[in-house]
């Protein structure tokens, strides 16, 4: 009988049994185990709208294995319904703010135990912050992966929607229609690995969630099952006394870096892998993101660096396979949430059918497994994501090659500088970017505006022929997993922060290397200049100053007044 952790505070004040009792729990309810079901289940998006259900199957496994659950929720948002206005600003800020409330639910009540659902970009990383912070035994449910749209597509047809929505007749209200009715066809993240299918695969791979739980298609019965089974689980680990510190530690992270390598994931990992080793007390340096993807094949075939939906890259064998394929370079002796290490985990995966029960949905579409998840000898290069730094970003930046095409992997252009997304957005749609320019957004980081993403104008580059491959964005702000081309982000220390980001004048001359891992300013007003030249100019125009922030209130000045840096993860 696993001992209750809330018994000496019953006896403190007769008030507490009672007011449980008076939300619906009996007499031996209040003596059993319990367990704090928390998700961000609401009508905010197609993400969250299902979690409920999640929920539910999760309250039967507790129930079974003698525990008594507790449901909450903290809502989350969507970057998507966030794209072109100031919500946007908001959206990073939200990590905070659903780990802070987690962290009060957590708290108030003496909890044995936690179970936590999330499918999408910053409740994920949310949730493991506060898992990490709350430090009881906590299993973690993804809620999987949305259906594909017609012709295998996803939600990002909306990137040449909207572009064409904007240039006069260049689209009818037929088309627009009919991608609004098919974009989003049912519940679960986005079918791309954007940030919220790659948090679901660094929860995983990090050991918080059962093994082959990330990117589940939303609408099946496996789903619902794993539901069920963290239920069940959170029950053995409260009795083990297993907690987050036992899972997430340096080597967790490490191979979770590495995953995330080889499957290409997004960006925004690199801002929440490092804030949730914060609340561990772990650091995570940038330069660990470089090092690793120097090293690790590129081996997942997956939209939209590669080809395939976040559904086939499940049927293929999904994070398992890909630990499967890389278990010579991972840390398997790691202990995760089903009491096991990650070498018994695949073992037990492998003895289960896992692979071959579900590689004929793989086959619905005249798909082979090693198309999506590719075989290490057949990688096409290494890694997925670099570190760049220079006189542009002295502490870093980070851009994701997988994503962008050759030509633009080394490239030198005049400066195009924004100070907000909007402005640079709008050249885009007006034609007024030409090939080979350098866009440059600025005062976007987190201290600049709450570091909103790019996606707007990155998918509005790579719709016009004109400039699809030809033309470089770089920003202190942030960008959608989903982004495609030359994507150069989080460039530290950020303008709002007195950066040289925020010293650039239009018509400098910007380069960057990928392959060597360097972002620097070459030239002043379009005139080659050395490096010292180059730090001298920038010397004299930092003596005006940044352009000055407008005043924030409530949780967007809190966060904006106070947020790390990108490189650190951008937390308070």
């Amino acid at each position: 009988m696993i001992k209750q952790k809330s018994e000496p505070q019953r006896l403190y004040w007769a008030q507490f049994d009672a007011l449980q009792m008076g939300s619906g729990w009996d007499e031996e309810d209040i003596k059993k185990p319990q367990i704090l079901l928390e998700d961000v289940f609401g009508d905010s998006h197609p993400g969250s709208t299902h979690l409920a259900q999640l929920m539910e199957q999760a309250k039967y496994g507790v129930f079974e294995k003698g525990g008594f659950p507790g449901q909450y929720h903290t809502t989350d948002i969507c970057d998507g319904c966030a794209q072109g206005h100031d919500g946007m600003n908001y959206i990073l800020a939200s990590r905070e703010a659903i780990c802070d409330m987690v962290e009060v639910h957590g708290n108030v009540y003496p909890w044995d135990g936690m179970v936590l659902s999330s499918s999408c970009d910053k409740s994920i990383p949310a949730h493991l912050k506060a898992a990490a912070r709350l430090d009881i035994p906590t299993v973690f449910i993804p809620g999987g992966s949305m259906r594909p749209g017609p012709d295998m597509t996803t939600s990002l047809v909306a990137g040449d929607i909207s572009l064409r929505q904007k240039r006069k007749g260049a689209i009818t209200e037929q088309e627009v229609r009919d991608y609004k009715l098919t974009g989003c066809p049912s519940c679960g993240a986005c079918t791309f690995l954007g940030t919220a299918s790659t948090m679901q695969c660094m929860a995983e791979a990090l050991g918080m969630a059962l093994p082959g739980s990330a990117l589940m298609p939303a609408t099946m019965r496996d789903i619902l099952q794993n539901a069920r089974n963290a239920g069940r689980t959170i029950m053995k680990l409260v009795e083990m006394g297993i907690r987050p510190r036992d899972i997430m530690t340096k080597e967790a992270f490490e191979n979770a870096i590495i995953i995330h390598s080889a499957i290409g994931g997004s960006t925004n990992a690199t801002l929440h892998l490092p804030s949730i080793a914060r609340e561990l007390g772990l650091e995570i340096e940038p330069e660990l993101f470089d090092e690793i993807n120097h090293r690790v094949p590129h081996i997942g075939n997956i939209m939209p660096s590669g080809q395939h939906l976040t559904e086939c890259f499940w049927f293929a064998g999904g994070i398992p396979m890909v630990q499967r394929q890389l278990k010579d370079m991972l840390h398997l002796d790691v202990m995760t949430v089903t009491g096991k290490t990650l070498g018994e985990n695949l073992a037990d995966v492998e003895k289960d059918h896992f692979f071959e029960r579900n590689i004929g949905y793989l086959h619905n579409y005249g798909i082979k497994r090693e198309e999506v998840i590719l075989p290490n000898d057949k990688a096409e290069g290494m890694g997925s994501v670099a570190i760049l730094k220079g006189n542009l970003a002295p502490e870093g930046s980070v851009v994701k090659y997988s994503a962008c095409v050759e030509n633009l992997l080394v490239h030198e252009g005049p400066a195009r500088v924004f100070n907000s997304e909007e402005e640079a957005y709008e050249a885009v749609v007006e034609g007024a970017i030409n090939p080979k320019d350098v866009i440059v957004i600025r005062y976007e980081g987190p201290r600049g505006s709450g570091m909103p993403e790019m996606l707007m104008t990155t998918e509005a580059i790579v719709c016009d022929p004109r400039l699809n491959g030809t033309v470089s964005l770089i920003t202190d702000g942030r960008f959608s997993g989903a982004t495609r081309g030359a994507a150069i982000g989080h460039i530290s220390p950020e303008a709002a922060a007195g950066g040289p980001l925020a010293f650039l004048e239009e018509g400098d001359i910007v380069a960057y290397d990928i392959p060597n891992r360097r972002i620097d300013i070459v030239g002043i007003h379009g005139v080659k200049v050395t490096a010292k030249e180059v730090e001298e100019v920038l010397a004299e125009r930092s003596k005006q100053g940044i352009i000055p922030r407008p005043p924030r209130k409530g949780l967007f000045g809190r966060y904006t007044g106070n947020a790390l840096s990108a490189m650190q993860g951008a937390g308070y």
